[in-house]
This record gives C-alpha cells, sequence and structure tokens, in this order.
C-alpha cells in the first residue's frame, strides 16, 4: 500500500509540474506577442484608387461674353407719320415681316404725278415721230428742207430722253413709297418700342424705333492668355475647333459651339489675344450680354494616365504620390502631372495604368509604413461625420 500510494503521489506532483510548465511557456509567449505588437507601428487608415488609362480631352478656360451674331437699328428711310406698329416688344420676327408702317398717302401722290408725266411725255413723243415720218417724205420730194428734218429727229430724241428721265422718277416715287412699309431686315428678336403710334418719325432721329437682334446663332467673344495661342492655331490648322459654353458658376453646359477666329493681333497691354466662338442657340439659352465661362477643346490625350488631382502632393523636389505596394506598404513617388479638371490629372512620368496611389490619408504616411486600407465609402462616411 506504501508503495502505490507513493507512486500516486509522484504521479500527481508530475502532472502539476507538467502543468505549470505548459502554462509558463503560454504566458511568455502571450507576454512576447505583446512586446511583438507593442514594438510594431499601427497600420495607417488610407483610401486609395487605381490609377487609370482613358482618352482625356484637354480643355483651355476663359470667361466670356455673348454677342448677337447681327444688331440692326429699325430706322424710318424717308419721313411721315407712323400710322401702325405690327410688332410685339420682344417678338421674334422672320426676314420680310412687317414691322411698320408710315402714311402713304403724300408718297403715292408723287408716284401717280410721275407716272401721269412719262405718259404725257409719251403721247409728246407718239406726235413727234409722226412730224418726223411726214418730214422724211416731204424732203424726198424736195417739199421739206434737211435741216427741218433733222431738227424733227432732235425733238423726238428729247422726248425719248425725257421720257427715260419719267421712268427714273417713277422708280423713285415707287421707292419712296416702298419705305412706307418697315420691313425686318433679318431674322431676329425685336426689343423695345422706342416711338409711339402716332408720332411723326424722321430719317435723322437720334432713337430708332426698336433694336433687332439676331440670336440664332449668336457668338461669344472671349481672350486667353498669348502663350494658348500657339495650340489654339495648331488646333484650327487640324479641323473645326469644339467650344463649350456653361454658366457663371461654371457648372452647367450651356451651349456647343465651334471656334469661329483668332483675332489678327494680340493686346500687347495685356498680353492676351481676343477669340470668337458661334453657338447655333436653337434654344436660346445664350442672351446677349450674358457672362459665360468658356472651354475650348484643344487636344484629347490618347491612352493617358490619370488620378485624382487630391492625389498629387507637392514637396520641395516636386509633384508626388503615395502609390501602395503589393504588400501594402507605403512608397513616396515622384511624378510630373498636370491637372485638367476638377476630377482629373494627367500623369506624364512616373506611374504605370492599374498601381494603387492614396487619395485619402497622405499626412500620416511614412516611407514602408503599412496601411489599412479602407473603402472609399467608408472614408467618405467618415469625413461626413467630421
Amino acid at each position: 500500500m506504501t508503495g502505490r500510494r507513493s507512486r500516486l503521489i509522484f504521479f500527481l506532483v508530475a502532472a502539476v509540474a507538467a502543468a505549470a510548465i505548459v502554462a509558463a511557456v503560454a504566458v511568455s509567449r502571450q507576454a512576447k506577442s505583446r512586446t511583438a505588437q507593442a514594438a510594431a507601428p499601427p497600420s495607417v487608415p488610407v483610401t486609395v484608387i487605381e490609377a487609370a488609362q482613358q482618352d482625356v480631352p484637354i480643355y483651355y478656360d476663359a470667361l466670356g461674353t455673348v454677342q448677337a451674331f447681327n444688331t440692326v437699328a429699325i430706322r424710318a428711310q424717308i419721313n411721315g407719320q407712323l400710322v401702325s406698329i405690327n410688332f410685339r416688344q420682344g417678338q421674334d420676327v422672320r426676314k420680310g415681316d412687317a414691322l411698320a408702317k408710315i402714311d402713304p398717302a403724300l408718297y403715292q401722290a408723287t408716284l401717280d404725278q410721275a407716272i401721269a408725266k412719262r405718259s404725257e411725255d409719251e403721247a409728246q413723243l407718239i406726235d413727234a415721230q409722226k412730224d418726223l415720218a411726214r418730214f422724211k417724205t416731204l424732203v424726198l420730194k424736195d417739199f421739206e428742207t434737211q435741216q427741218n428734218v433733222d431738227a424733227q429727229q432732235a425733238k423726238v430724241d428729247l422726248f425719248k430722253a425725257t421720257i427715260a428721265a419719267d421712268q427714273g422718277a417713277i422708280e423713285a416715287a415707287q421707292t419712296q413709297l416702298n419705305y412706307t412699309n418697315i420691313t425686318a431686315p433679318i431674322d431676329g428678336v425685336v426689343g423695345f418700342r422706342q416711338v409711339d403710334l402716332g408720332n411723326i418719325i424722321h430719317t435723322n432721329d437720334v432713337s430708332p424705333l426698336t433694336v433687332l437682334t439676331q440670336i440664332k446663332p449668336c457668338v461669344t467673344v472671349f481672350t486667353l492668355p498669348q502663350d494658348d495661342l500657339g495650340p489654339v492655331r495648331e488646333a484650327m490648322l487640324r479641323g473645326s475647333v469644339d467650344v463649350l459654353a456653361f454658366d457663371q458658376n461654371d457648372v452647367e453646359q450651356l451651349a456647343q459651339g465651334r471656334l469661329l477666329l483668332i483675332d489678327n493681333q494680340i493686346d500687347q497691354s495685356t498680353s492676351t489675344i481676343r477669340l470668337k466662338a458661334e453657338f447655333p442657340n436653337q434654344d436660346e439659352r445664350l442672351w446677349p450680354g450674358e457672362f459665360v465661362r468658356i472651354r475650348i477643346l484643344v487636344t484629347t490625350r490618347k491612352n493617358a494616365v490619370t488620378i485624382p488631382p487630391v492625389a498629387v502632393q507637392r514637396g520641395p523636389d516636386g509633384l508626388y504620390v503615395w502609390v501602395i505596394k503589393p504588400d501594402n506598404t507605403a512608397e513616396q513617388r515622384p511624378i510630373d502631372a498636370q491637372t485638367v479638371s476638377d476630377s482629373t490629372a494627367v500623369v506624364s512620368k512616373g506611374l504605370t495604368a492599374g498601381e494603387r496611389v492614396v487619395v485619402d490619408g497622405q499626412s500620416r504616411l511614412e516611407a514602408g509604413s503599412h496601411v489599412d486600407i479602407r473603402p472609399a465609402s467608408q472614408a467618405q462616411h467618415e469625413a461626413d461625420k467630421t
């Protein structure tokens, strides 16, 4: 019994010792793990996006002013009383539409007189021609002198010239009568009426009857720095150059047109060049005198590497981005880039399509930092909360 009890006690003591050793080893491993975790720097939370490859249109931006394609001050070409006004202010009119009428009575009478004068002279011409015919017959029989025949011929020629002058007077009177009808010389929009019905209107009045503006199409005039002249001229040599017009907030596109011309000289006082673009403006979203933001398409970069502008950082040595390598560590990469819009920067050197760049969380990064990549939606949610 004593031997069995001794062996039992021995085994119990051995088991307790083994358990103690296992527990000590586990505690040691946990302590080492905590020490290692405390020694390793924490991962930096960042938001990344892959560099894309796409065709990127390159625009030049400018501030422009909308102008009417044509502007006509409607004035009277004769003097007289305004007896009819046939337009509404702000109305769209077509070329040839009647706008107003001047009292035609005086000009109709002048035309009638000119027609009557021609009829009188034509009757006298007929009489003179008959006399000439008789004189020619008599001179053959020596009953009339050649001198009288020549004089009668001169009288006939005089009446012919008088009738030609009468015809000119008739045409002039007819033209004056036609001027009593004031018509639209172009398609356009009528402005304010500045002369009321019943007033006497004159050819030398300071104020016109109204102003007619053609806004379909319309044009915009804008300026660019002289350094942009070369690329714009090259774009025009390649073909039609597209121009976009946006509202003053540069948010909503109002119209699309084409570059019409480049001014023939540079303004030396401002080192700028003036340009003019034409827009069809069929929906009349552009209005003369309006200020608009202009974007002129100069070229399109094919298969360009693009990233968001927020990824581009500036340091003492130039531009750079933080690139996340496959092992989720950060690398500072120098690049050559150009921002072409609020959402796109074109990288010409230092980055390839598919590489991951940091767009949020760059301030805490160092070379070799381990990162914790967050989805873009989560990063936006946290930014909204702050």
